[in-house]
Parts: structure tokens; C-alpha cells; sequence
């Protein structure tokens, strides 16, 4: 979704407030440049404190104060957490889990799908929007917030999972079959005796009902928002605002939900996105996250929740907020937007702290941000609605995803799927390669020069053999181990593995172990361009030193069929088998990673690759992380070059565009030329 303005702001709600100062808030938003406000969400007991009761007192304030200050607002609809009248009114609302029956307090405790909750939020979201559809700085309005079912597996909601699968399997023999239930006694010869799910010890049957709880957080999206497109007026946009699969901090692909189907009933995607601070900022959760939102629409998205004190933890270090910001930006973002505004006095969040904190005076994190807004002001127009075209995409999948949450690696537990996702998604942007991300749901891919499939545990037939044909037609395919190894029900194929890829991959196995003082160790001269049909004439790697690196985690044994061993263990035991695989296969080639190991080696073995068969941009060594390249195409058609410094210490960075303005500073760059970057400094090259 286009945009005229790049949008800056921060949650606000005034019902937080321990005594009123709303205008004086206004006013110090738009002192720092701030443009928009994110409000309403978090506030049902507030706006309705009694059945059937409102009170709009605060959203009208904040709408007057953000109408006089020239600031735009984001509506949300306040149904994510709900009053305790509410409960109640139906103490059943209230999801039950595998855990047992939820408690009243904490948020996002209720069963998405009970008739009571469903009425009660269509009547409080018509209500707000009957109030406020009038409004001419309304931007847009969010649906919810952070959405997901909530593990909601009540009575109710595993009478519809029965349902679901009646229609999905009209004969019941064949539903048997699919998810193997012989294994320990667990058929069902009657619909009427299906048991509570929440006791299986089948992992296929146990994602399937993942998988629906997934559905559910779809229709619910769907409900909302054909409600709230009732009133919105053309020009008004409805969001939500996706979260990531959780360390601590946003980490990978978010496991409760299938975003890419969810997001097909908004005009844009939105994402929050928190990340480590300080000495452990890297910017890249904000690429990996990022590029994930930015796949959902195919488009630019919204930044509707980052950090900025955040927890105590990640309090930035001077310039590490500005940094960030642009960060966001030039990964295809159309907005930065804080949670939130000031930090609250009570309550859980009381230290998850906003751009102020408690005491509401100016800060560090203040004066930063009016920095970033002032720039906003002057450059913004060059930075919104950027355009990325890449040769490179990540294939992510839900169920995969589930999969080995139930069989995980050794050490990874619950983030193993994430985890691999990490280790590709981060090599590449350590160096400098960027990348889209696609739904496993597509089937061309075309358009891409690599694509790259990380553990896709579970795929079906009709998607691993359009992998085969993207290679045999000319791409070139990076897998890993854990892939192609089970179906859409998580039942593991019977025959040769990795199942149907192993035709472009050129190899084969059928045991796999977990590495115990085992390293992987890189084939010298392996890879050559004089051996690879894709690679351009004249081409080779020269001056490659073998490498090895430790296993860890997980590891297949492969035989080499048509490939050639790229990298192999170096172990008494293990040394025959190939750790690292690459093959031609039809116009394309395949590289197969069997195990994991070190960031380093598997930096020199994509990069080596991507060499080899003609990646067709340069690739340097020396425009590495903590130097972060991104590049696209803005309103004006001039190319951008983002040069970011995630370091504390100065680094320096060669212009690989042809001659532009540096923006920040307006002053000339040409091309070739060495550009200085302070510590957590940027600099944009327009061309």
C-alpha cells in the first residue's frame, strides 16, 4: 500500500495516565515530528464498563488533542482483552487449554469462538465505529492485536475440530489411515467417540488441530473485518499488527498463526517487532521479521509496535534508535511506531518502558526521536513506498514449522524450525544478500534466481516435485536437513529420503544422528565454476582455504548419488558420507545442507555457491556485517543504497552505486567512493 507520508508515532492511551496531560503530549509528539498515534485497542473495560454502557470520554480527547496538533490516528479494535463483566456474564468464555481453564486477568484469555464474546465484540466494534467513522485524521484501523487462538480447546471448539474433519474426510477409514491411528489403539470408528484431543500422543493428529486453531485466527480476522469495512472509507486502510515466534524477542515465523492467509482480508500488513539492544543489536530481527511482514501483501508494511526504551535490558545506546529506524525503513516499512508513549506507572508493563519514562520529562530516547522526526520531515519523502526486487527467497511453512516443534532437534526444542530458519536468513544478511520470503502455498518460483527451503519437515507431493521442476527449469535450490521428510499430516514418507527431492539433490539416506564430537570439514577445490553448467565462462574460486566447523544439533548421513561432496565429516565413523552436497540437475542445481554447524563455514559454502552458478550481483568480502547494505527503488525512481554501521566502532563502507547524494548530509558521493560511518551511524546514497 502506497503512502504520501512516511508515519511516526507511538501507541498512546490516555486512560493510562495517572493525571491528564494529553494536550501536553500532543504537543511534545509533534515537537519530535511524531505524525500518528495508535489508539483504542487496549481499552474495552474503558470505553464499555458496563453491559451495554459507553463511554468514549478518552477516545474523544485524544482525537481532539491529535486533531490540533496536525496527528494522524490508527484505530484498533478493543477485543483482545476483555472486561470482567464480561466474564461474568458467561464464566465459560474464558478459553480452556491444554493447560486447564484460563484465569481472568491476563489478556488474550478468551475463547475467540464463543457466541457471548463474538456478540459482545460485534457490538462494542460497531459502537466505536458509529462514533468515530466521521473522523477526518483517522488513518486506518487495526483489527485486534497480536492475534492468535490462544490454545482455546474447550468442548465447543473441539466439536467444531470434529466437524472439520468430517468434512475433510467424509469416510472416516481413510481419516484413520491418513494420520495412522492404528499405532497404539488411537482409531476412531465414530465420529460420537472422538476423544479430547488435548491427550494424544499422535503428533499427526495433535498439528492437524494446531493447524485449525491457525484457521480460527483467520476467520476471526476475516469477521472483523468485514465489520469494520462497513464504515472505513476508501481511503482508510485496515491492518494488524503480526507478531514473531518469541526468545525473549521477536525471533522467526510465528507458529499460532498463518499470516499469509490472515493477511488476505487487510489493505496492508503490520508487524511489532522487538529486538535485542545495546552490545546485542545486529538489526537482524528487524530484516528477518521484516521480510516476513513484507511478504504477506507482496508490499510495504507497518511498523505498528517496536522498542523504545523497552525492556530494562535494551535500553539503546546513543544513535542505536535512529539506526533502527531507518533500518525498518529501508527494509520496505512505511511506518515506526513505538509501544509506547510513556512508560506506565502500574501493572505488568510497568518497566517495559515507552519513548518517555516515568516521570514524562525529556530524555535521551526524546531527543533522539525528534531527531529521526525532524530528518523525517525533510527526507521522508525519499524513503517512503520502497520498491525491492531481489534474486534470492526464503520458503516458509506453518506445518513444517509444527512438525519439529513436536520432533525438535536435539538442543533447539520448541524454536528448532525457527532456528534453522535463522541460521540461512542470517548468513545472507550478514552478507549483504537480500532476500523476499514466500508461503510454501505458491508453487512458481520463477521469478526467483535461488530459492531457499529450510528444514520443510512437511510438504506434500505436488510442492516437493514443483522444487524438482524450479531446478530442472534453471533455478538453484539451498535445502537443508529435515527436509522433505514427511507429509502434510507429519507422516514420515516410506520411501527413499529426502522424499522426490532427492531426484534434483543427487542424493540419498536413510539414517541420521545427532553430531558428537564430530566436524565438518569443506572439500578443497569443491564447487569450482569450471564444474558448474550455470556458472558463467571464465569463472572459477581461487585461493579457497578448507574450513571445518563443529556439528551441532543434527546430522545426516548422505551418500552422494549424482552430487558432489562439498563438505564431508571428519570423524572415524561418519568420514564416508557428505555433510554438504551440491548438484546439477536439468538447467539448474541443488545444494543440500545435511547438518548444522559455525555461521563461518556456512557463510563460505553460500557464498562459494552463489559464486558458482553466477549469483548476478557482486559479492564482497568486504561489505560485511557490521556493515549492512540494503538497497531499493523509491517514488522518484532514483535508486537508494543504505549503508548501516551496527557497531561501536567506526567503520568504513565503499559505494558500489554510481554517483548520488548522500541524503542525510546532501552532499555529493561518487561511485567507488569510501564512505566513513561513525559508530551505530548510517548513510543513504541517493542515485
Amino acid at each position: 500500500m502506497k503512502t504520501d507520508t512516511l508515519r511516526f508515532g507511538a501507541a498512546y492511551y490516555s486512560e493510562y495516565l495517572p493525571y491528564e496531560r494529553v494536550d501536553k503530549d500532543m504537543e511534545m509528539m509533534a515537537r519530535a515530528g511524531m505524525n500518528t498515534i495508535r489508539i483504542a485497542e487496549s481499552t474495552w473495560s474503558t470505553l464499555e464498563p458496563a453491559d451495554g454502557v459507553f463511554d468514549f470520554t478518552h477516545i474523544d480527547r485524544m482525537l481532539d488533542a491529535a486533531a490540533k496538533h496536525d496527528i494522524s490516528v490508527i484505530i484498533g479494535t478493543p477485543t483482545y482483552a476483555i472486561p470482567s463483566w464480561l466474564v461474568k456474564k458467561y464464566p465459560d468464555i474464558l478459553a480452556v487449554t491444554n493447560d486447564g481453564p484460563s484465569l481472568y486477568g491476563h489478556r488474550q484469555n478468551m475463547d475467540i469462538t464463543h457466541p457471548g464474546y463474538r456478540a459482545h465484540a460485534e457490538r462494542i466494534i460497531r459502537t466505536l465505529m458509529e462514533h468515530i467513522k466521521d473522523v477526518p485524521h483517522i488513518l486506518g484501523f487495526q483489527l485486534d492485536n497480536e492475534t492468535k487462538s490462544y490454545g482455546t480447546a474447550g468442548p465447543r471448539v473441539q466439536q467444531l475440530f470434529v466437524n472439520y474433519l468430517k468434512e475433510k474426510y467424509p469416510d472416516i477409514q481413510e481419516f484413520n489411515h491418513e494420520f495412522g491411528l492404528d499405532y497404539w489403539s488411537n482409531r476412531i470408528d465414530n465420529w460420537d467417540n472422538f476423544p479430547d484431543v488435548r491427550g494424544t500422543i499422535n503428533q499427526s493428529l495433535a498439528a492437524e488441530f494446531q493447524k485449525f486453531q491457525r484457521s480460527l485466527v483467520t476467520e476471526f480476522l476475516t469477521w472483523q473485518s468485514a465489520i469494520v469495512r462497513e464504515y472505513a472509507r476508501p481511503d482508510q486502510f485496515i491492518t494488524q499488527n503480526f507478531d514473531f515466534d518469541w526468545t525473549g524477542h521477536s525471533y522467526g515465523y510465528q507458529p499460532e498463526v498463518n499470516q499469509f492467509e490472515a493477511a488476505k482480508c487487510m489493505t496492508v500488513a503490520g508487524a511489532d517487532i522487538y529486538h535485542p539492544s545495546q552490545g546485542n543489536l545486529t538489526g537482524a530481527e528487524i530484516t528477518v521479521c521484516g521480510n516476513i511482514a513484507r511478504s504477506l501483501k507482496k508490499d510495504n508494511y507497518l511498523i505498528l509496535e517496536t522498542e523504545a526504551q523497552g525492556n530494562i535490558e535494551w535500553l539503546p545506546y546513543p544513535g542505536q534508535l535512529r539506526l533502527q529506524a531507518y533500518s525498518h525503513v529501508a527494509n520496505g516499512a512505511n511506518s515506526v511506531m513505538y509501544w509506547h508513549w510513556h512508560s506506565i506507572h502500574n501493572a505488568i508493563e510497568s518497566y517495559w518502558k515507552g519513548v518517555l519514562s516515568h516521570d514524562f520529562s525529556e530524555n535521551e530516547t526524546y531527543r533522539e526521536a525528534c531527531r529521526i522526526g525532524d530528518e523525517w520531515k525533510r527526507i521522508g519523502a525519499h524513503l517512503i513506498n520502497l520498491k525491492k526486487e531481489n534474486h534470492i527467497a526464503v520458503l516458509i511453512d506453518n506445518q513444517s514449522l509444527t512438525g519439529l516443534s513436536h520432533f525438535p532437534l536435539e538442543t533447539t526444542d520448541k524454536h528448532s524450525y525457527n532456528t534453522v530458519l535463522r541460521w540461512i536468513c542470517d548468513a545472507f544478511y550478514r552478507m549483504n544478500m537480500e532476500y523476499d520470503v514466500i508461503s510454501s502455498a505458491e508453487r512458481d518460483f520463477s521469478s526467483y534466481d535461488y530459492l531457499v527451503v529450510p528444514a520443510l519437515y512437511s510438504a506434500s507431493e505436488e510442492l516437493l516435485t514443483a522444487l524438482n521442476n524450479y531446478v530442472e527449469n534453471g533455478g538453484n535450490l539451498i535445502a537443508t536437513f529435515r527436509s522433505g521428510f514427511s507429509d502434510e499430516q507429519l507422516k514420515i514418507y516410506s520411501d527413499t529420503q529426502p522424499h522426490i527431492l532427492h531426484k534434483c539433490l543427487g542424493i540419498h539416506y536413510n539414517q541420521f544422528t545427532y553430531p558428537k564430537n564430530v566436524d565438518v570439514v569443506l572439500s578443497p577445490g569443491c564447487m569450482s565454476a569450471e564444474n558448474t553448467h550455470a556458472a558463467p565462462k571464465g569463472t572459477s574460486i581461487t585461493g579457497m582455504t578448507p574450513s571445518r566447523s563443529s556439528a551441532h544439533d543434527w546430522m545426516d548421513l548422505v551418500t552422494c548419488d549424482t552430487a558432489e561432496v562439498v563438505a564431508s565429516y571428519d570423524h572415524p565413523a561418519w568420514n564416508r558420507y557428505a555433510a554438504v552436497s551440491k548438484n546439477c540437475f536439468g538447467k539448474g542445481t541443488a545444494l543440500y545442507l545435511g547438518a548444522f554447524f559455525g555461521d563461518e563455514l556456512l557463510e563460505e559454502i553460500l557464498r562459494t555457491y552463489l559464486i558458482s552458478t553466477g549469483y548476478p550481483s557482486p559479492l564482497s568480502d568486504k561489505l560485511r556485517f557490521p556493515v549492512i547494505l540494503k538497497r531499493g527503488q523509491n517514488d522518484f525512481g532514483k535508486e537508494l543504497y543504505y549503508y548501516f554501521n551496527y557497531s561501536d566502532k567506526e567503520q568504513t563502507a565503499k559505494h558500489i552505486g554510481g554517483n548520488g547524494v548522500e541524503l542525510l548530509s546532501e552532499k555529493a558521493v561518487a561511485s567507488q567512493q569510501v564512505l566513513t560511518l561513525a559508530p551505530w551511524e548510517l548513510a543513504i546514497v541517493e542515485v
